[in-house]
C-alpha cells in the first residue's frame, strides 16, 4: 500500500464526519422549525377540481373580507334564556367590534327554539397564527359577561385553535419520544453503550438535512406542509435512517470479524449492502412519489416530503455512518466482540429454531400462516373510511367538540355551518325554493349585504347569488352528506342556474369520495414500482410476484385487526378517509424493505450453497438486524400516538402493527417457507432456477445451520 493509499484510508472518513457535523450544526435548528412554514388551514388540503373547491374560490366575491366564524353558545343555568338576556347577549358580542383580529360586527344573538341555549357569530381574520387564542379568550371574556348562562366557542376558529394546540410543541415532543424509543431498544437488543448513539446521530443528521430542505421549498410555497406532514416526516426519516443504519452496522460487524481491517470492513460493507438499501429506499420513496396522482393536496404534499427524506435517510447511512465505523472499528461496538454470523446471537437461538421450524415443514407453515393472515383479513371490509366525525378528530375531548356538540343539542345540526350554494342571480328563486324542498334541510336563504341569509335583498356579486343552506343533521355526520348528495341533485336540475354546493359538508363529501379513486389509482401505481424495483434487483420474475402478494395479504390482515381494536377498543366509529391509502403505501413499501433485506442476502448465500440453504443462511444471519429494525420502526411510528389527533393515532396503529406483524410472521415464516417449498424454480428466469441437484454438502450445513445452538 502506498503512502497517498495510506492517507486516503485516513483523510476520507475523517472528512465525511467533519462534513455532516458541518451539516448536523447548520442545518439540524431546522429540525425545529418546520412549524414556521406549516399550515393547518384545511380549506388549503381540498380535491382540486371537486365541487366544493369551486364553491371555496366563488364565494370569495360575496366576502367583504374573508374570515373564519367563531361560533358563541350561551347554555341557560336551569332557566329558559329571556329577551332580556337576549339583549345582553347581542350587547356582549357587539362590544367586540374593532377589537384585534375581528372583523366587522357580530351577529346578533338568536334563541333556540328550546330558549335553552342562544348563539351568535363573530367574524375572525383567517391569518391571526399565534394571536388566534388571545382572540378567541377576548370573544370568550366577552360573551361570559351574560348573567345566568355558561359561554362556549365552537364553529372553525374554535376547531383552528384546538388543531394547533394540538400540534404545539411536535417537534420537540415526537422527537424526544421517538429517538428514546430508538435508544432504549438498541440499548437492550445490541448490549453496546456506543453504537446505539452513532445511530442516533445519524438519523439525527439525516432529519436535520431532509427539513432544511422541506423549510426551503415550503417558504418558496414548491411544497406544502402541515402538522400530519411534519409529523410523519419527523418518524419517517427516523424510522427509515435506523432501519438502514441497523443494516450497515450489522454488516460491518460481520467483514470487521472476518477480515479485521475496519476501513477494508467499512467499504466492503458499504459495498455489500448498499444495494439492498438504496433498493429499499427506493420503493418506500417511489410509493410516496405515487402520491402525487392524488387530486387530494395534502396526499400530494406528503409525497415529495416524505421522498426527501428518505433520500437524506440513505445519504446519512452510506457516507456518515461508514466514516465513523471506519474511524472507531470494534470500539463502536464495546463492550460486545464483533463475531462471524456463525457464532453471533443473530445466528443461533431463535432464529436457529425458526430455520428449522421452516426448514422441516415449509408447506405447512407457510399454509398456516396464510390461513391466519386471511382470517385476519377477512375483517378489513368492515373498517370504515367515510371519515371521522368531529367528536372524534381529537382523542381527548377538545374544548370546540364540547361545544359543537352543545350547539348541536339545541339547533339544527347544520347551525353554524351551513351548506353553501352559488347559484346564478335570475335564478335565486327557483334554487333556494328547490333548496328548501329538499329532505334534510332545515331553512335556505339568500344571503344579502347585511352578511345573514333571507334578511334583505340578495348580494349579487359576478351575476351570482350565494344562498346558505342549514341542514337538519350535524355538518360531519353521513345524513347530512347524504342531505348534501339529495341537495345538488335538486339545484343542479334547475335549468340555467349553474348551480354549485359547497361548504364544509360537501368538501367532507367530495374528499371521501377523492381518497376512494386516489386508492383505486395510487395503489396499483405503488405496486408496479416495487415489483420493476424488485426485479431489477432479484433478477427474478416469481420471487417478485410472491414478496409482494405476501405484503399486500399482511396490509389486509393489518387492516383487518386494525377494524376490531377501532371499533371495539378505541372507539373510532370510523377513520379519516386517507388513513386506507397511507397505510398501504408505508405497509407496503417499508414491509418490501424487510423481505429486501432478506431476499438479497438470500440471493447472496444461495449462490454459493443453493436454494435451500441460501433461504436458510440468510434467514438466521439477518433475522436479529431484522426484527431489530422492524421492532425500532414500529416504536418510531407508535410514537405518533403522542399527538392526541385521530387520524395519527390510527396510522400509527396501522403501520406498527403492521410492520411487527411483517416481521415477525411474513418475513421469518412465510417468505422462507414458499422459497424452500417451491425450490430453485422461484428464481426464474435467473440462473439460480436452473440448480436442480443440492449442493454436495448442503444437508451437512443445513444440519448445522438450524440445530439448536448450546
Amino acid at each position: 500500500m502506498t503512502t497517498a493509499e495510506r492517507w486516503a484510508r485516513r483523510l476520507v472518513p475523517l472528512a465525511l464526519l467533519l462534513v455532516w457535523l458541518g451539516v448536523g450544526g447548520a442545518l439540524g435548528p431546522y429540525a425545529g422549525k418546520l412549524g414556521e412554514v406549516a399550515t393547518n388551514d384545511q380549506a388549503a388540503f381540498l380535491p382540486r377540481g371537486a365541487e366544493s373547491t369551486q364553491v371555496l374560490d366563488a364565494r370569495k366575491a360575496f366576502d367583504q373580507a374573508e374570515t373564519v366564524p367563531a361560533i358563541v353558545v350561551w347554555t341557560a343555568d336551569g332557566q329558559p334564556f329571556t329577551r332580556q338576556q337576549q339583549a345582553e347577549a347581542t350587547r356582549a358580542v357587539a362590544a367586540l367590534a374593532g377589537k384585534p383580529g375581528v372583523v366587522g360586527r357580530p351577529s346578533p344573538a338568536q334563541l333556540s327554539e328550546d330558549r335553552e341555549a342562544m348563539q351568535a357569530v363573530v367574524q375572525l381574520e383567517p391569518d391571526l397564527g399565534e394571536e388566534l387564542p388571545a382572540a378567541l379568550d377576548a370573544v370568550r371574556a366577552a360573551a361570559g359577561d351574560v348573567p345566568g348562562a355558561e359561554a362556549w366557542i365552537a364553529g372553525p376558529a374554535a376547531s383552528q385553535a384546538d388543531l394547533s394546540d394540538a400540534f404545539a410543541g411536535i417537534d420537540g415532543l415526537l422527537l424526544g419520544v421517538a429517538l428514546g424509543a430508538v435508544l432504549l431498544i438498541l440499548l437492550l437488543v445490541y448490549r453496546s453503550v456506543l453504537l446505539p448513539f452513532l445511530i442516533i446521530l445519524s438519523s439525527v443528521f439525516a432529519l436535520g438535512l431532509a427539513c432544511a430542505v422541506v423549510y426551503a421549498l415550503a417558504e418558496r410555497d414548491v411544497v406544502r406542509v402541515d402538522g400530519q406532514v411534519q409529523g410523519i416526516l419527523s418518524i419517517l426519516v427516523i424510522g427509515a435512517a435506523t432501519d438502514y443504519a441497523l443494516l450497515l452496522a450489522a454488516r460491518f460487524r460481520e467483514e470487521l470479524a472476518a477480515r479485521g481491517d475496519r476501513v477494508a470492513a467499512a467499504v466492503a460493507a458499504v459495498r455489500r449492502s448498499s444495494g439492498a438499501i438504496t433498493a429499499s429506499a427506493a420503493t418506500v420513496a417511489l410509493g410516496l412519489m405515487a402520491l402525487l396522482a392524488s387530486d387530494l393536496t395534502n396526499n400530494r404534499a406528503l409525497g415529495p416530503v416524505g421522498a426527501i427524506g428518505i433520500v437524506c435517510a440513505v445519504l446519512a447511512t452510506l457516507t456518515f455512518l461508514p466514516a465513523v465505523l471506519a474511524l472507531l472499528g470494534r470500539v463502536a461496538y464495546w463492550p460486545s466482540r464483533p463475531k462471524p454470523p456463525q457464532e453471533s446471537a443473530e445466528g443461533s437461538g431463535v432464529w436457529r429454531r425458526a430455520a428449522g421450524i421452516v426448514s422441516a415443514r415449509p408447506r405447512r407453515v407457510w399454509v398456516v400462516t396464510t390461513l391466519l393472515l386471511a382470517v385476519c383479513a377477512a375483517f378489513s371490509p368492515s373498517l370504515s373510511a367515510k371519515g371521522v366525525p368531529l367528536d372524534e378528530i381529537f382523542v381527548n375531548d377538545a374544548p370546540s367538540v364540547a361545544a359543537q356538540r352543545t350547539l348541536g343539542e339545541h339547533f339544527p345540526g347544520g347551525s353554524g355551518n351551513p351548506a353553501i350554494v352559488i347559484a346564478d342571480s335570475g335564478r335565486a328563486e327557483e334554487v333556494t325554493a328547490a333548496a328548501r324542498s329538499t329532505e334534510g334541510v332545515a331553512s335556505a336563504g339568500a344571503v344579502s349585504a347585511s352578511g345573514r341569509p333571507g334578511s334583505g335583498k340578495p348580494l349579487v356579486a359576478d351575476g351570482r347569488v350565494r344562498i346558505d343552506v342549514t341542514l337538519k343533521a350535524a355538518a360531519d355526520s353521513d345524513a347530512a352528506k347524504e342531505t348534501v348528495e339529495r341537495l345538488r341533485e335538486k339545484v343542479h336540475a334547475v335549468p340555467g342556474a349553474g348551480a354549485l354546493v359547497g361548504g364544509y359538508t360537501a368538501q367532507q363529501y367530495d374528499t371521501q369520495l377523492t381518497a376512494a379513486h386516489d386508492r383505486t389509482l395510487i395503489a396499483p401505481i405503488v405496486l408496479a414500482v416495487i415489483l420493476l424495483i424488485l426485479t431489477v434487483l432479484l433478477r427474478s420474475l416469481l420471487v417478485p410476484v410472491l414478496l409482494v402478494a405476501t405484503v399486500g395479504l399482511n396490509f389486509l390482515a393489518t387492516l383487518g385487526v386494525s377494524a376490531l381494536v377501532f371499533q371495539h377498543l378505541l372507539g373510532f366509529s370510523g377513520t379519516d378517509a386517507s388513513v386506507p391509502l397511507y397505510g398501504f403505501v408505508f405497509l407496503v413499501a417499508l414491509g418490501v424493505d424487510y423481505n429486501i433485506f432478506l431476499m438479497s442476502r438470500v440471493r447472496e448465500e444461495a449462490l454459493a450453497h443453493g436454494n435451500r440453504q441460501g433461504v436458510l443462511r440468510g434467514l438466521t444471519t439477518t433475522g436479529g438486524v431484522i426484527t431489530s429494525a422492524g421492532v425500532v420502526l414500529a416504536a418510531t411510528f407508535a410514537a405518533l400516538m403522542v399527538i392526541p389527533l385521530a387520524f395519527l393515532v390510527q396510522i400509527a396503529f396501522i403501520v406498527a402493527f403492521g410492520v411487527l406483524l411483517d416481521t415477525l410472521v411474513v418475513r421469518s415464516l412465510l417468505v422462507p417457507a414458499l422459497m424452500i417449498d417451491i425450490g430453485p424454480r422461484a428464481w426464474w428466469p435467473s440462473t439460480l432456477a436452473r440448480e436442480v441437484e443440492p449442493h454436495p454438502k448442503e444437508r451437512e450445513e443445513e444440519a448445522a445451520v438450524t440445530a439448536p445452538s448450546g
